[in-house]
């Protein structure tokens, strides 16, 4: 790979350790591969906020 596939311009070779990958400097470009999946959270009800909220206004005894 000697073109960028981004904007076709030169590609540079860059090392750190074992680790080694091409990037672009004119369009910053970088061919690392990555996982794009992202972890879907369950929404907090309104009524679970609601008692989060009081649980945390309660006053706090000294017991």
């Amino acid at each position: 790979m000697d073109e960028c596939p981004r904007c076709q311009g030169s590609l540079e070779m860059l090392s750190l350790g074992d680790a080694s990958t091409v990037t672009c400097p004119h369009c910053e470009y970088a061919d690392i591969p990555v996982e794009h999946e992202r972890q879907v959270e369950e929404p907090e009800s309104w009524q679970t906020a609601f008692n989060r909220f009081y649980r945390s206004q309660k006053p706090q005894s000294d017991e």
